[in-house]
C-alpha cells in the first residue's frame, strides 16, 4: 500500500514545498508553511467501460432567470450578493473575530421568505448557545433547522436527506474530514470540505454560505484557493469599538465586486445604515480647521465621507507620516505635490489623515479633499461647512477629470451642501440642472485659493 506523501503548503500563496521552512521562497511570508498529507489516490482506468460520461446541454436549454434568486429584507446584503442569493452558489464570508459573522447569519434567516427551509451547522458553538443569541436577536422563524457537529460527512448525509433551500456552515476551519489524517483548520481539511460543500452546492442547486477564519495578518485564513473554488467572498471590514460594520464583496461570479453595504452593531444585532453619507457626517465639528468632505464612489451609489487632517511640528529626524482609511503612499504623494508645486512646507511636520467612520477611501476622487484638509490644518484657514470637494491630483499639480460627476454632486445637493470644487474638464458633464455652486478649477493651487480664501 502506498504511503501518503508530506509536504509544506503557504498559506498566502499556496506554493508547495518539499520541506518546511521558516520563509516562503515564493512570496517571502513567514511562518505560513503548513503540514500537508496527501493521501494516495488510486490510478484512472483507462478501461472504455468504467468511464462514465458527463452531462451536456444545449446553451439555449438552460434556465437562467433571474427571479430565482432569494430575496432578503437587507437591502444592504441584496445589494452587495448582486440582487439576492443565487440557487447553488456558495458565498465565502470572512472577517476579524467578533464583527458579526454569525450575526448577520441568523439575521439572514428571519429576513429571508417564510417558506425557506435553512440549515445551519456550527462546529463552534452548542445548540443552546445558539439558541440564546437567536433570542437575543430576535429571530423566531419556524424554519430553522440547527445542527452543532464538526464531521463534514454528517453534514453532506444531513443536506441529501432534509434538503434545505439555505446552508450555512460556521465555520469551515472546524470541519473535518474522517478519511484524511490530518487535523482540523489544516490546509488539506480545508480545501477537501470546501470541495465537498461546492459539490453538493452544484447538484442540489442550494446556496451555501460559509464562514471563514482570518489570520494575524488579516487575510483569510486556509489555502487560497479556497477564494477561487466559491463563487462570492464577502468580507466585513470595521473596528471593533465602532459601531460601523462595512460588508465589501471581494469576489462576486453573480454580481458587482464593488458594492459595499453599510451596517451598524446595536444592542438587537445588526441594522442596515440606509443613508451612509448621513451616518458618516454626524457629529462633524464646525468652523475647525484640517476638515474636509470627499465624495467617492462605491459600486452604484455615491458616499460622502469626512476627511480629518492634523499637521505638527516633528519631535523626530524624520518626520511621521500616518494615514487611517488612505493609502500612505497616495499621502506621501499628495504632500510633494503641495511641496514642489503649491510651495507648502512639510519638510519638519508630522502629518496625520483620519476618514471617520472607519471608512477607506481607496478612490482617486479623494486626493483634492486630502490635500485640501493638510493645508487647512497648515495654516490654519477653516474649510467652509457646505463646500464638498472631489478629484484627482496629478504630479504636475494639474486636477483630473473623475467619473460619475453629476450622481456625486446630487449626493452633495441632497445633504444640504451648497458649493462644489470639482475639475474644470468635469463641470461640463453635469448637463441636469442642479441647485449647487460649481467651481471648476483646473490646478491644485486654484482649488486652494477658492477653498480657503
Amino acid at each position: 500500500m502506498a504511503k501518503a506523501k508530506i509536504n509544506y503548503v503557504c498559506t498566502q500563496c499556496g506554493a508547495i514545498q518539499p520541506k518546511w521552512m521558516g520563509k516562503c521562497p515564493d512570496c517571502g511570508s513567514w511562518n505560513t508553511l503548513t503540514e500537508n498529507i496527501e493521501e494516495p489516490v488510486s490510478r484512472f482506468s483507462s478501461a472504455p467501460a468504467q468511464r462514465a460520461s458527463c452531462t451536456v446541454q444545449k446553451l439555449e436549454q438552460i434556465n437562467s432567470n433571474e427571479e430565482q434568486r432569494y430575496l432578503t429584507q437587507m437591502q444592504e446584503l441584496n445589494r452587495v450578493l448582486g440582487g439576492g442569493i443565487v440557487p447553488g452558489s456558495v458565498i465565502l464570508l470572512s472577517g476579524d473575530p467578533g464583527i458579526g459573522k454569525s450575526t448577520l447569519l441568523l439575521q439572514i434567516c428571519q429576513t429571508i421568505s417564510s417558506d425557506a427551509q435553512i440549515l445551519y451547522v456550527s462546529g463552534e458553538e452548542s445548540l443552546r448557545q445558539i439558541k440564546l443569541r437567536a433570542a437575543r436577536l430576535n429571530v423566531t422563524t419556524e424554519c430553522l433547522n440547527l445542527s452543532s457537529t464538526t464531521n463534514i460527512e454528517s453534514v453532506i448525509e444531513t443536506i441529501h436527506s432534509l434538503k434545505p433551500d439555505i446552508v450555512m456552515v460556521d465555520s469551515i476551519q472546524t470541519m473535518n474530514l474522517s478519511a484524511l489524517n490530518s487535523s482540523s483548520g489544516s490546509v488539506t481539511q480545508v480545501r477537501e470540505c470546501t470541495q465537498l460543500l461546492i459539490n453538493v452546492a452544484k447538484t442540489m442547486e442550494i446556496p451555501v454560505f460559509i464562514v471563514g477564519h482570518v489570520n494575524k495578518d488579516g487575510a483569510i485564513a486556509g489555502p487560497k484557493v479556497m477564494e477561487h473554488m466559491v463563487d462570492a467572498v464577502l468580507y466585513f471590514e470595521g473596528e471593533r469599538n465602532l459601531s460601523y460594520r462595512i460588508l465589501r464583496a471581494i469576489k462576486n461570479r453573480y454580481g458587482s465586486t464593488n458594492e459595499i453595504g453599510v451596517f451598524e452593531m446595536g444592542e438587537n444585532g445588526l441594522e442596515e445604515v440606509v443613508n451612509p453619507s448621513k451616518a458618516m457626517l454626524e457629529g462633524r465639528p464646525e468652523n475647525v480647521s484640517g476638515t474636509c468632505v470627499a465624495c467617492v464612489i462605491e459600486g452604484s451609489r455615491p458616499i460622502l465621507a469626512e476627511v480629518q487632517a492634523l499637521v505638527s511640528k516633528s519631535g523626530y529626524a524624520v518626520p511621521k507620516r500616518m494615514a487611517t482609511g488612505f493609502d500612505y503612499n497616495r499621502l506621501s504623494l499628495i504632500i510633494a505635490v503641495l511641496e514642489k508645486r503649491c510651495g507648502y512646507f512639510f519638510g519638519t511636520l508630522d502629518a496625520y489623515i483620519n476618514v471617520v467612520g472607519g471608512m477607506k477611501l481607496d478612490e482617486p476622487a479623494a486626493d483634492l479633499s486630502i490635500a485640501l484638509a493638510l493645508v487647512s490644518n497648515l495654516t490654519d484657514k477653516v474649510v467652509p461647512d457646505d463646500l464638498v470637494a472631489f478629484g484627482e491630483i496629478g504630479l504636475a499639480g494639474e486636477m483630473r477629470a473623475v467619473n460619475r460627476v453629476l450622481v456625486r454632486v446630487k449626493e452633495a445637493q441632497r445633504l444640504g451642501f451648497r458649493r462644489c470644487v470639482l475639475p474644470k474638464q468635469c463641470v461640463a458633464a453635469i448637463s441636469s440642472e442642479v441647485n449647487i455652486e460649481l467651481i471648476g478649477v483646473s490646478s491644485l493651487t486654484e482649488a486652494i485659493n477658492v477653498a480657503l480664501c
